[in-house]
């Protein structure tokens, strides 16, 4: 027993070491003019199915067959996924074409993907593949009408995908309000981790530093940790949470010169970023 405990610890070194080397030596090349060994691929490729397959094993799903749901999902579609993903007979845009790892066609997504999946990837997106989340964009409603039309590419030929968009809702698929996660039930904690949620997702983690949420520390903009106790927002603002929510949502109607641009954030989305905030005393 002792002699395989040290082979195993030795082997344990051997490994840490050799990741170190790598690591800090710099070996492995994150260039995006060159894909990933195809062993790191499959290894990415299998984490990222079995972590989708385990968290929406339990997710419900509604019909998906009504002519209207799929209208929406055409629309939805067109304004946020043919972009990256393209579609029958489509191209993706050219930055996508660049992008490394490449995003996976949804043509024939439907066969490898059970539909709670597709609504999962969707509502949460996927970390470190340019893969957004949609939860804060999309009511629940446009998700699942997503995941009706992608589940219906498979039988699509170029000209139906083309009739079907151009049939689609004129609308932009943007939702006016986050109704997804059930808003006016939520906890104080729960508002709390959805503004940690929004933090992210509008990008403003890009230029400030936020405890609770990992990043690069940037220093474009001013460290939020402590920011509750702060006596000036913006240097001219009593640090309230109304104050703090027209700062987060109309930064140059405030202060002209800054550079914090104004990020679309919706009243409930910025309310939320804002109680998650005022805890970082």
């Amino acid at each position: 027993m002792k002699t395989i405990l040290i082979v195993l610890a030795a082997s344990a070194a051997f490994v840490l070491g050799t990741a170190a080397i790598v690591v800090y030596g710099g070996l492995y090349d994150i260039s995006a003019t060159k894909s990933h060994t195809q062993f790191v691929y499959s290894l990415l490729e299998t984490t990222m199915r079995r972590s989708v397959q385990m968290r929406a094993r339990d997710i419900a799903v509604p019909p998906l067959d009504a002519p209207a749901r799929l209208a929406r999902g055409a629309a939805c579609f067109r304004d946020h996924c043919v972009q990256c993903h393209g579609g029958p007979g489509v191209a993706p845009a050219p930055m996508a074409r660049s992008m490394q790892p490449l995003p996976g066609s949804l043509i024939d997504a439907a066969r490898h993907w059970r539909p709670q999946e597709l609504y999962l990837i969707t509502r949460d997106g996927i970390k470190m593949s340019g893969m957004p989340a949609w939860a804060l964009r999309l009511d629940e409603d446009e998700l699942w009408s997503v995941v009706a039309f992608v589940d219906r590419l498979p039988t699509l030929s170029p000209a139906a995908y083309e009739s079907a968009i151009a049939g689609a809702d004129p609308d932009p698929c943007v939702a006016g309000q986050d109704r997804a996660r059930g808003a006016s039930a939520m906890t104080l904690e729960d508002v709390r981790e959805q503004g940690r949620i929004a933090l992210q997702h509008y990008s403003c983690t890009a230029c400030h530093t936020v405890p609770g949420i990992a990043g690069s520390e940037p220093q474009v903009g001013p460290p939020l940790a402590g920011l509750a106790s702060r006596r000036l927002l913006a240097g001219r603002l009593a640090n309230t949470e109304d104050n703090l929510v027209r700062w987060i949502r109309d930064p140059r109607g405030i202060d002209p010169r800054t550079a914090m641009p104004e990020l679309g954030v919706s009243e409930e989305h910025a309310r939320w970023m804002a109680a998650y905030l005022s805890r970082l005393k």
